[in-house]
């Protein structure tokens, strides 16, 4: 979602339509994957990690062109990328449903853009929204929208253009990662949390789309904040700890384990409010929602020791791991090139690699 209108505003010429990385960028760091096709499938290619300095992007807006430039113009220079499929920043999209009846509907897209300013603050001129079909019958169809400012996708373009990087596409985050960890063809409902460094994304996924996002000032750093407060040491030594004994409960590690439930515990919070939120209050038709089968978890942070047993008894569901291979690679048969661990923070970047397997 949102590629397709990108394209039709930005049109690509057909002779950058190349093999992609998916670039997922945030407000302190931008990870890439580059996958192939090859006679048995799809492996993967140049994947990476760099540091976007403080300042430079602030909850998705970038606020120092020039300096992202700089990063993005080393990454090309070198990493050899050069063509890239981008995730927009959650922080900056709105998404809605919304029914449209066909009597009378002779465009959808300008069916959409009437309703527009009754579902997000943005006037329909300053926005570029794209939409995907839920579903269909003979009277209406059903539509999940996303929009955003124009003058945010504008911002990206221009550094990107400026980097000598050719832009494919731009996506929801919640997009590719569902992508990434939801085995294509699956139209369950599902909870995503991406657990990163800063913020911590929650999304919920049915029938293939992102139908709900949200983003919480919380994450991974704080932990190790608590650790560095409550033990007096150093951001290194406060990491190393956080991932030595994380959640697990034992007379060792009793003490951080006290810290550490703390934060985990807030994060707990907020997931039950979604929860409580999606079960209590009907969609746009007055129907009940469908029930959320399980919590996947990503992201930086996810592979915290404890985290997922503590999630699925806390909150009383399944929750596990993503597998961010699950439609990149046949079980057994390759060894991923990115460890288990590392490999949850990939999670947007591998779903963006994967749009150029799929057809628009």
């Amino acid at each position: 979602m949102l590629r397709n209108s990108f394209n039709r505003f930005f049109p690509i010429p057909r002779y950058l339509l190349a093999p992609s990385f998916g670039l997922d960028i945030s407000d302190e760091s931008l990870k890439f994957v580059g996958l192939v096709s090859v006679r048995d499938g799809i492996r993967i290619g140049r994947f990476g990690e760099r540091a976007i300095p403080e300042g430079i992007i602030e909850s998705g807006k970038i606020k120092d062109q020039k300096r992202l430039v700089e990063v993005l113009s080393l990454l090309r220079q070198r990493d050899g990328v050069r063509f890239v499929r981008v995730s927009m920043p959650e922080e900056q999209v709105y998404l809605f449903r919304l029914r449209l009846e066909k009597e009378g509907l002779e465009n959808v897209r300008e069916g959409i853009e009437l309703s527009l300013e009754e579902h997000v603050p943005i006037a329909a001129a300053d926005s570029i929204f794209d939409y995907q079909i839920l579903a269909e019958d003979s009277r209406s169809l059903e539509l999940q929208v996303a929009a955003i400012q124009k003058s945010v996708v504008e911002s990206y373009l221009s550094v990107f253009t400026d980097s000598g990087l050719s832009v494919g596409s731009l996506e929801l985050e919640a997009q590719a990662i569902c992508r990434a960890v939801v085995r294509d063809g699956d139209m369950g409902t599902y909870m995503i949390v991406d657990f990163g460094q800063t913020r911590t994304g929650i999304f919920i996924i049915s029938s293939g789309a992102a139908v709900f996002t949200s983003t919480l000032d919380i994450g991974g750093r704080a932990l190790s904040g608590m650790i560095m407060k409550n033990f007096n040491v150093s951001l290194p030594e406060a990491e190393k700890m956080k991932k030595e004994y994380g959640l697990s409960r034992n007379a060792k590690n009793k003490e951080i384990f006290s810290v550490l439930l703390n934060t985990a515990s807030v994060l707990r919070d907020e997931i039950s409010k979604h929860f409580l939120y999606w079960y209590t209050h009907k969609d746009e038709e007055g129907k009940s929602r469908p029930p959320i089968k399980k919590i996947i978890l990503c992201g930086g942070d996810a592979n915290l020791i404890g985290l997922s047993d503590y999630l699925s008894v806390s909150l009383k569901t399944k929750t596990e791991l993503a597998d961010v291979w699950v439609n990149i690679l046949e079980p057994g048969k390759s060894i991923p090139e990115i460890p288990k661990r590392r490999s949850l923070a990939f999670a947007a970047a591998l779903g963006l690699a994967l749009g150029d397997f799929e057809r628009d």
